[in-house]
């Protein structure tokens, strides 16, 4: 099972916090284009350029491998002060 949160404003967007894919296997790539065929109305959110995407609390890329017990986690950038 992969857990899968969403942060900031993409929660509101996609209205839920997190979720979790029982079967999931591939890149954080591939599991963005599931949640967006599983979800069409979620691909304008998550397909855009400055949406990042973390790997059990690690920054990481789109070809990085997800295995079963993964965190995923999607968020806009943010800025503090």
């Amino acid at each position: 099972m992969v857990k899968v949160l969403f942060f900031a404003r993409l929660r509101q967007q996609l209205g839920r916090g997190e979720m979790t894919l029982a079967d999931f296997s591939g890149s954080l790539g591939d599991l963005r284009e599931t949640l967006c065929e599983q979800h069409p109305d979620w691909r304008a959110h998550l397909q855009r350029e400055d949406i990042r995407m973390a790997l059990n609390q690690a920054l990481a890329d789109t070809g990085d491998r997800v295995q079963a017990g993964d965190e995923v986690a999607f968020f806009p950038p943010v800025t503090g002060g």
